[in-house]
């Protein structure tokens, strides 16, 4: 499921200032001209967290085709929490995107919270919901019942499973094509990319920052190619591989998300004497297997399936402040049967009532960029990464599928270019299965003025500003001054932090 971020583990599920462009590594403040005020209009949130938190909401008109100025246009909602800073402290505007694509991104205002040392009050702090998401209009939905309790088993144990898989993901596709034949023609990370600087034009700035968070990283990459003049500092965390979008990319995950889930089931077995799960890795393997294969035969509850059950464990392989609840809604349901904090995990991940975040990661990813046209491709692609990596593999290849048969032409993956960027500071964990840490390495070589820094054996996906000082605080550097780590020679990471440690039932 490529590219899911920040957004779908914190409720936020795929990133810009008015200043000067700071140097690499340059110390000192830059101060702009004014606050953004621009030609949006305010008002207060209709979210009662957000309008909490003292945000407030509006929308940006931006057109459909950027290629037609003057036809149809699209609403953009955003919002914006205000710096409280003095003015000689003010820092610009800086907007973030959780990732996804498809994650709502409305209340990424409010991010600057989790700022260290108060520095998040020194920026407007602008989320928003891209085209297609949430709040903005259209909002895609396809088929609001698509993720259903009790789907057909996602593994091709016979031609029955696979023809209607088959027949699901090409129903999805012509759904969409059906419900929104004009908007799915432009809903390219491009699009999306130019909507940000529609953004920042009505904020009446000349240069915005950018947060993003796993697909909100490659969102980022390709504005920072478009725009690289209104671009001041960027932070990209869990950085998309720009050479794999998007088919290669969902191999490559599943492959890590094997090797995560063993780490999983290796803890699990270590703490035996608290889950009762095994006393090995093979063992918590063995078991977490039989029940997949129990549930095809009877579902629980009539709800928690083969693909219920992995979806929702696949949650351990991205976050590792799941275990705890995992391992021990994993022992109640061995131990008795009880299957509803299982269904519980599975609809946070996807609501089984809303496709609106699928529909537009689908409309993203499958117009982005080519995808084989030959269901053999995808069959004899999956059938051998699935027989070493087992966990994930059907599972993505189905999710990804209407792909298979999307209307659209899908485009050519553009050709990232980050030498005329000024500044940017990346994070990425090693064992990060969404977004391999392979990409962090790849942006960095395409930044010459990036530092990357590493959390060498961290597996937790979009985790800054989560508490990891060493991270959080270099971070609140970089946004304060433009500090960031000194660029160390060769392809690794200029600087290192251990990352959280594992939990400890």
């Amino acid at each position: 499921m490529s590219g899911v971020g920040r957004g779908v583990r914190l409720g936020v599920a795929a990133a810009l200032t008015a200043l000067a462009c700071i140097a690499p590594g340059a110390a000192g403040r830059t101060t702009p001209a004014r606050a953004a005020t621009g030609s949006i209009a305010w008002h207060t949130c209709a979210d009662s967290a957000l309008a909490a938190a003292g945000a407030k909401c509006g929308f940006v008109t931006v057109p459909l085709d950027y290629a037609n100025l003057s036809g149809a246009h699209l609403r953009i909602a955003v919002s914006r929490i205000a710096h409280t800073s003095s003015d000689a402290d003010y820092q610009g505007v800086i907007v973030v995107n959780p990732g996804g694509p498809g994650a709502s991104g409305l209340d990424q205002s409010t991010l600057g919270a989790d700022v260290p040392n108060g520095v998040g009050a020194d920026y407007d702090w602008i989320g928003f919901d891209p085209r297609g998401v949430g709040d903005s209009r259209p909002a895609m939905r396809c088929i609001p019942t698509y993720f259903r309790y009790a789907r057909p088993d996602y593994r091709p144990r016979s031609t029955h499973l696979v023809r209607e898989w088959r027949k699901r993901t090409k129903r999805y596709a012509d759904a969409c094509a059906k419900k929104y034949p004009d908007l799915i023609k432009h809903m390219t990370t491009a699009d999306t990319a130019r909507d940000m600087n529609t953004i920042r034009t009505a904020l009446g700035v000349k240069k915005i920052s950018f947060y993003g968070f796993s697909y909100g990283t490659y969102l980022g990459q390709v504005y920072a190619t478009l725009f690289p003049r209104h671009l001041a500092r960027m932070v990209l965390d869990s950085t998309v591989d720009p050479r794999h979008v998007w088919y290669a990319d969902i191999l490559n995950q599943d492959k890590a998300f094997n090797r995560n889930i063993r780490i999983w089931f290796r803890w699990l077995a270590r703490y035996h004497r608290t889950y009762h799960l095994g006393r090995t890795t093979n063992d918590v393997s063995r078991l977490w297997y039989r029940e997949l294969d129990r549930l095809a035969k009877h579902p629980a509850g009539g709800k928690v399936g083969p693909d219920e059950w992995t979806d929702a464990f696949l949650y351990a392989g991205y976050y590792r402040d799941t275990w705890l609840e995992l391992g021990r809604d994993f022992r109640r349901f061995v131990n008795g049967d009880h299957w509803r904090p299982i269904a519980d995990f599975y609809a946070a991940f996807n609501g089984p009532g809303d496709d609106n975040s699928y529909a537009v990661y689908s409309a993203v990813q499958c117009s982005d960029a080519h995808w084989p046209r030959s269901w053999r491709t995808w069959r004899t692609d999956a059938g051998r990464m699935a027989a070493k990596a087992p966990f994930l593999t059907w599972d993505n290849l189905w999710f990804n599928a209407p792909c298979l048969y999307w209307p659209v032409r899908a485009g050519k993956p553009m050709h990232i270019n980050g030498s005329h960027v000024s500044s940017v500071l990346l994070v990425g964990e090693t064992l990060d299965a969404a977004t391999p840490y392979a990409g962090s390495l790849e942006v960095r070589r395409l930044f010459p003025n990036a530092s990357l820094i590493a959390e060498p054996g961290g597996m937790t996906h979009a985790d800054s500003l989560s508490g990891d000082r060493c991270v959080d605080d270099r971070i609140a550097a970089y946004l304060a001054t433009g500090a960031r780590p000194a660029r160390r020679s060769g392809n690794r990471a200029d600087h290192i932090c251990k990352p959280l440690p594992d939990p400890h039932p």
